[in-house]
C-alpha cells in the first residue's frame, strides 16, 4: 500500500444497479482506504458516473450497498465532494467566496477559513485572481476554483468525474499536478474516474477497470511507481501498455456483443 494511505476502509462498494431490464453494474465490488486515490476507468458507457452518484448517496443501487465508514451513504451525513466535467462555479460569488462556501457552511472560525483558503489559492495559483468574479476567468481557471472548493473541507470523500475532460493538453498536464500537489498537502480520500490511461497512473494509487455493461470489476491495480511520476519511465509505459490492452479487449468484446 502506498506511503500515506490509511489501512482503514473509507469506502465499501458491492452493489449492483439497473434501470429496468437494463443492467448498468454487475456486483461491482471494491474498498477505497482512508486518504486513497483510486481512479476508475473503462469503456465509455460503462456507468462510471452512475457509480460515483452511487457512492456519493444521490442514487441507490438496485441492490446492495455504498458504506462510508462503515454507514450507507448518505449526503446528508457524510461530508461528499463532487467535482464534474464542466465548472460549478457560483457566478455571483468571487474566486476566494467560491472556495470558502463549504467552509461557511460548517460555521469554520474566520481565522481557520483564511488560512485554509490562502494556502488552497497559493497552490492552484490564483493568488492574483481571488477577487475575479467566474466570468473574468478561464475554464481552467474555474476548474481550479471548483477543486479547491473541494478539498478546502474536511471531507470524507472527493468524488471527481472526468474533471479536466474539456482542457486542452498543457492546463490537462497542469491541473494534474496541482490536483496531486494539493492531495499531498491536505490528505482526503479521492475517487477519480477517467478515460485516459496515463491520467490515471499518473494520479493514482490504485487503478480500477471496469467493463463494458453491465459493469463488473476487470482489474484492480495497485500502483507503486514513486511520485513524482516519469511518464516515459519503462515501468510507467508497461502499466500503460497493460491497462491499454485490457480496455482493448473489454471495448471489443462490448463491440461484438452489439453486433450479435
Amino acid at each position: 500500500m502506498q506511503e500515506g494511505v490509511g489501512s482503514r476502509v473509507m469506502v465499501a462498494v458491492r452493489e449492483s444497479h439497473q434501470y429496468g431490464d437494463f443492467k448498468v453494474h454487475e456486483n461491482v465490488d471494491f474498498d477505497v482506504h482512508e486518504n486513497e486515490f483510486l481512479c476508475v476507468c473503462g469503456p465509455s458507457g460503462c456507468g462510471k458516473t452512475t457509480l460515483l452518484e452511487i457512492m456519493s448517496g444521490l442514487q441507490r443501487p438496485t441492490s446492495g450497498h455504498v458504506l462510508v465508514r462503515g454507514e450507507p451513504a448518505n449526503p446528508k451525513k457524510h461530508n461528499i465532494s463532487l467535482v464534474f466535467q464542466e465548472p460549478s462555479t457560483m457566478p455571483w460569488l468571487t474566486v476566494e467566496q467560491n472556495i470558502q462556501v463549504g467552509l461557511k457552511v460548517k460555521k469554520k472560525p474566520r481565522d481557520e477559513m483564511r488560512r485554509v483558503v490562502d494556502d488552497i489559492i497559493s497552490v492552484v495559483g490564483l493568488q492574483d485572481f481571488r477577487h475575479y468574479y467566474p466570468h473574468q476567468i478561464s475554464g481552467g481557471m474555474k476548474q481550479r476554483v471548483a477543486i479547491a472548493r473541494a478539498f478546502a473541507t474536511d471531507a470524507d470523500l472527493i468524488l471527481m468525474d472526468e474533471p479536466f475532460v474539456s482542457l486542452d493538453q498543457p492546463t490537462r498536464e497542469r491541473m494534474q499536478q496541482e490536483v496531486l500537489d494539493i492531495w499531498q498537502r491536505r490528505k482526503r480520500t479521492v475517487v477519480f474516474v477517467t478515460h485516459n490511461l496515463e491520467e490515471a497512473i499518473f494520479l493514482g494509487d490504485r487503478v480500477i477497470i471496469l467493463s463494458a455493461k453491465p459493469a463488473r470489476l476487470k482489474l484492480d491495480l495497485e500502483i507503486t511507481l514513486p511520485r513524482p511520476r516519469d511518464l516515459l519511465h519503462p515501468d510507467f509505459t508497461a502499466l500503460r501498455a497493460q491497462c491499454a490492452g485490457l480496455l482493448s479487449e473489454l471495448s471489443a468484446a462490448a463491440t461484438r456483443e452489439a453486433v450479435n
